[in-house]
């Protein structure tokens, strides 16, 4: 990383949706005891209960609070709004960098409006690819265009890594961390282990302990529509035939809830609850068998507890867990997504097989890596 002498060295970190605040909870933490540097807080509010949850959770209270979200909101009156609301923050807390994480709509306008006013641009969980602008969608677009307006590319793996190096950018703008969300996960863990949260000991009611769980999550854009409906008639028959009990906390939006509760609700041996705030679902996830999901933090965090991940996708940039065998890709194929689940339910070798895999995504301190990269760039003496 190349040096910059300054004295008083300001972060300004950006974040508008709950997996931004459980992967960057770690960051804000080690750079609020860091030397030499000051780190402030915005939230776009891209999401806003879900986001709030976890900031309260983790104990983080922002300095600038766009509040942002609106009902039915669409991805350009988001992304006008947030580079709208943007410079009057930035001129205000006047930083030396403008710190953001993967692939949301936040964080590519909130590195588009660093830009403008020539400010470095910092980047979490950088380098993650499909190649495939629609699908994630929109976040594979957010990852491209934010590193191209990136100074410092904090990549997670040597994978990454690799990507950001094909697309031209210089090795010394690079550091590999680990994902911070390993991080947020062991300090989570710890504190639901000690103590059930509320929310947990509710989901815990409905369970019978002497049945396997598989827990589910599902809300990708690219699964709208005749995807979910082949995801809820693969998961009746996980159920069923399966013998196993599925969890689902099921995601707010209506194109997600229509086919989930029309298909499901009152299935028997299927749970369709409210969303969790972050530490209940933590906990849902280290009592689960088996998670299956859509979500991209997922196929990091749940390796890490020894549980097998089937993917409901047919692309992933997160693609060192599938290598490393832990997670399968099933896509949204009702036949796929049961006979692998089913497979893995009743095959103690299989099963014990993923979930032994190793995990390629941390030790738990990509925080404090990240943190020294900044220190270095700021030029502070350690």
């Amino acid at each position: 990383m190349t040096l910059q002498q300054k004295d008083n060295f300001k972060v300004l970190m950006v974040l508008g949706t709950r997996p931004e605040a459980i992967k960057m909870a770690p960051v804000y933490k080690a750079l609020a005891q860091a030397d030499g540097i000051h780190v402030e807080l915005c939230i776009t509010a891209q999401h806003r209960q879900m986001l709030d949850q976890a900031l309260e959770f983790f104990e983080i209270v922002p300095q600038y609070d766009l509040d942002l979200m609106k009902p039915g909101q669409t991805l350009h009156g988001l992304s006008a709004a947030i580079l709208l609301a943007m410079p009057a923050v930035l001129d205000t807390a006047e930083p030396d960098l403008v710190l953001v994480h993967g692939d949301t709509t936040t964080s590519t306008l909130a590195a588009l409006s660093a830009f403008y006013k020539q400010i470095p641009v910092g980047h979490v969980e950088a380098g993650l690819r499909t190649f495939n602008l629609a699908a994630p969608f929109p976040e594979e677009a957010n990852r491209q265009l934010t590193s191209r307006l990136t100074r410092l590319h904090f990549a997670p793996t040597a994978a990454s890594m690799q990507n950001l190096l094909k697309e031209g950018v210089a090795e010394d703008h690079i550091c590999v961390t680990g994902n911070t969300v390993i991080d947020a996960l062991y300090w989570s863990l710890d504190k639901v282990r000690a103590h059930m949260p509320a929310q947990a000991a509710e989901a815990a009611a409905l369970l019978d302990p002497t049945k396997p769980l598989v827990l589910v999550t599902g809300h990708r854009r690219e699964n709208f529509g005749q995807g979910f409906l082949s995801i809820c008639r693969a998961l009746k028959r996980i159920a069923l035939e399966g013998n196993a009990q599925v969890i689902y906390p099921v995601h707010l939006n209506p194109n997600v809830r229509k086919p989930v509760f029309d298909l499901l609700a009152g299935v028997e041996g299927i749970h369709l609850i409210e969303p969790m705030p972050y530490e209940a679902f933590v906990w849902l996830m280290d009592k689960a068998t088996l998670v299956i999901t859509d979500s991209g933090g997922i196929q990091e965090e749940a390796p890490s507890l020894g549980k097998p991940v089937l993917v409901m996708r047919n692309t992933t940039e997160r693609p060192e867990a599938v290598d490393a065998g832990t997670v399968l890709l099933v896509g949204t194929d009702e036949e796929r997504i049961a006979s692998e689940a089913l497979d893995l339910l009743s095959n103690p070798e299989r099963y014990a097989t993923m979930s032994h895999a190793h995990n390629p995504y941390g030790d738990g301190h990509a925080a404090g890596r990240i943190v020294e990269a900044i220190q270095a760039y700021a030029g502070v003496e350690i």
